[in-house]
């Protein structure tokens, strides 16, 4: 069984597309950072605009960016590279111009902004992940696209304390942040850009006989996805949500739960997808789905009435929550890879994207909607689901197209100019 073992940094920068392509995700994620959690509130306190109307503009702008994955899965099949990064980091700096030049008061610009920097917050995770495909080799792609992860959610982490320190200048400040974001993505681009990688699938096809086709379906792995990405909005809608309004703990209880998974994430993200190397990528993404479940088994055992220590047992198991996290987002996108050939590798990552980002988008609307009814219905129907999705995934059978299957690097032709 193939096996990544031991963490090499060198060798992990290089896998993860070089030093000036790290640089880049970390100038990239620290500007995120900036921003994106407080776009809310710069709607409400710069544009004085309503919270549901912005609430309603910034979900209209994720959803409406979707429809531009097709188009970028046909970019990356035609080779490109490190220039979609470029471009996705760039057009979300033209989405905080549009925000910048906003006037107070008018909603159809800000859903402008919105609806740009959606395209390009779709657009990244495939051209990210379809660069690092292309540079590294074997499971040492699944510990690159690992390490992305854990750069990129430090990236944000750092960013988003910086904001928060800085709020206290109000509708300033949070202009300046939005400055920072813009200058942040412009020079982001600028070193994604220079990094120059390409990939050449035509000649791979050639040389290995592989007749161009579709992308593989994975009509049960995209099904499942959808439900596995609630995962990710469970500690910052759902245990907020639970705590505050049904426990009534104190909010300090919220952010100690969101700091302690963004720290897991970025500690362990690596060295749990080196240890789960040694085993099949589609068994480690099952694993994931039952480790999830379990943890809302967990959270409705620690909500449920009687609990008189229900706060302290609802952060303590959403450490297991972030475990299978972890688990999912070092597995999912590695195994999208690894099923795809070299010609339909961008199509396959944004059918993955669709349901990753359709799955983000709908989760928010289906946790406020089932909280309500109690925590049977809430966490009892996430675990339920959950499993389903980790059965499916278990079930499906890999069908990876050509010579290149599952086993082999995609995209393995490089062009550096």
């Amino acid at each position: 069984m193939e096996s990544t073992t031991k963490i090499r940094p060198r060798a992990l920068v290089r896998a993860s597309g070089g030093p000036r392509y790290a640089v880049a995700l970390a100038v990239d994620a620290l500007g995120t950072g900036l921003l994106r959690p407080f776009l809310l509130l710069y709607g409400v306190m710069v544009l004085r605009l309503s919270a549901p109307v912005t609430g309603i503009a910034m979900t209209a702008g994720i959803v409406v960016g979707l429809v531009c994955m097709p188009a970028v899965g046909r970019w990356l099949d035609r080779g490109a590279r490190s220039t979609v990064v470029a471009a996705s980091m760039l057009v979300r700096a033209l989405g905080v111009a549009l925000l910048l030049a906003t006037p107070a008061g008018h909603v159809w610009p800000f859903a402008a902004a919105a609806l740009v920097l959606g395209v390009g917050n779709q657009a990244w995770p495939a051209a990210h992940a379809a660069l690092v495909a292309t540079v590294a080799h074997g499971r040492e792609r699944d510990t690159a696209l690992a390490a992305g992860r854990a750069l990129r959610n430090a990236g944000l982490g750092v960013g988003a304390l910086l904001a928060t320190a800085c709020l206290a200048g109000g509708a300033t400040a949070l202009r300046a942040m939005a400055v920072g974001t813009a200058i942040a993505y412009l020079t982001a681009a600028a070193l994604a850009w220079s990094v120059h990688l390409r990939a050449r699938p035509a000649a791979a096809r050639a040389e290995d006989g592989t007749a161009t086709g579709p992308a593989p379906r994975m009509r049960a792995l995209l099904a499942a996805n959808v439900v596995y990405v609630f995962c990710l909005n469970v500690p910052e809608i759902a245990l907020p949500l639970v705590l505050v309004t049904q426990l009534h703990a104190s909010p300090v209880w919220s952010a100690a739960v969101f700091v302690a998974n963004t720290v897991l994430v970025v500690t362990l993200q690596v060295p749990v997808t080196v240890l789960m190397s040694r085993f099949p990528r589609r068994t480690v993404l099952a694993v994931a789905g039952v480790v999830l479940a379990a943890s809302y088994l967990g959270f409705l055992a620690a909500t449920s009435p009687g609990s008189g220590w229900a706060a302290p047992a609802v952060a303590a198991v959403s450490v297991v929550c972030t475990i299978g996290e972890i688990i999912y987002a070092g597995s999912a996108t590695a195994l999208v890879t690894a099923l795809a050939p070299a010609h339909a590798l961008g199509r396959a990552l944004a059918r993955f994207e669709l349901s990753t980002g359709f799955g983000l988008a709908v989760s928010p609307a289906v946790i406020t909607a089932l909280a309500p009814h109690g925590p049977g219905t809430l966490w009892g129907g996430l675990a339920g689901a959950t499993l389903l999705s980790a059965s499916a995934v278990a079930a499906e059978k890999d069908r990876p197209a050509g010579k290149e299957g599952a086993g082999k690097d995609p995209g393995a032709r490089l062009s550096r100019r």
